[in-house]
């Protein structure tokens, strides 16, 4: 609620900035609240008329990606909020690092929202990986491109496979050379199980900084040389609204 309202008036003083938003959906299992269901509904109300872009994260997700890639058999707000951190600092990596192809804020939603209310994005981050693996994996760009179109790998509950691209954003991070993304994209295209829509043009948005990684000190995630981010908008995410709307119509 006073999320929403803060949406309403920053719309109202600053229609011409751009707003992203990154929002914790509710997870299908995980629960926090009995009226999650409704305090989502709601909000999404706002976050279509308010939000130019926003980011759909889900705690079940997250929790998923920390168990599986890095064996926290318990994971904590801090373990998902270091993960999510890793995927805001991508973003923004532009604006305070240099790169090789800078992505700024603006084009996130130029390239990536084909029309005004379809701006729901889903990311996904690789490599996801503790100290103890990365000494013995070789993390090549093509092995991370594949590994961020893993449905395991999004962060939300939904499974790409189910839709379809409409546009994708790649934000690479350290050591990585435009003819390797360039060839890693390549053979993304010509997977079967990633489609795109038809209306659309296959393009990827890429971004390349040169400015590797950073991770907290003593944390779970191992420093790597080449990191990728993956911004997509997929009609797959319609996943994430029914399971809500179900929800909701069982509280009702």
């Amino acid at each position: 609620g006073f999320g929403s309202l803060l949406l309403e008036r920053l719309s109202v003083d600053y229609g011409k900035k751009s707003k992203l938003d990154f929002c914790v959906y509710p997870s299908p299992q995980v629960s926090t609240a009995v009226v999650e269901p409704y305090n989502s509904v709601l909000s999404t109300h706002s976050l279509l008329e308010h939000t130019d872009v926003a980011f759909m994260l889900d705690n079940e997700a997250i929790y998923d990606i920390c168990k599986r890639a890095l064996d926290i058999d318990r994971p904590t707000y801090t373990n998902l909020n270091r993960l999510v951190a890793q995927v805001i600092s991508s973003l923004t990596t532009s604006l305070r690092f240099d790169g090789a192809l800078n992505v700024d804020i603006t084009e996130f939603q130029t390239n990536l929202v084909p029309y005004p209310r379809i701006h729901f994005m889903l990311c996904s981050y690789a490599p996801v990986i503790s100290a103890e693996k990365a000494y013995h994996e070789q993390l090549t760009v093509a092995e991370i491109t594949n590994s961020v179109f893993e449905p395991a790998n999004m962060m939300a509950k939904c499974d790409p496979r189910h839709g379809k691209y409409m546009a994708c954003c790649l934000m690479y991070r350290g050591d990585v050379v435009p003819k390797d993304v360039n060839a890693s994209v390549a053979v993304i295209k010509t997977k079967r199980t990633i489609q795109f829509v038809d209306w659309c043009p296959t393009g990827f948005k890429c971004g390349i900084n040169y400015q590797p990684p950073t991770v907290v000190p003593g944390g779970d995630l191992a420093k790597v040389q080449r990191a990728v981010c993956m911004l997509s908008n997929t009609t797959a995410i319609a996943e994430v609204f029914s399971r809500i709307d179900h929800k909701f119509n069982l509280m009702y």
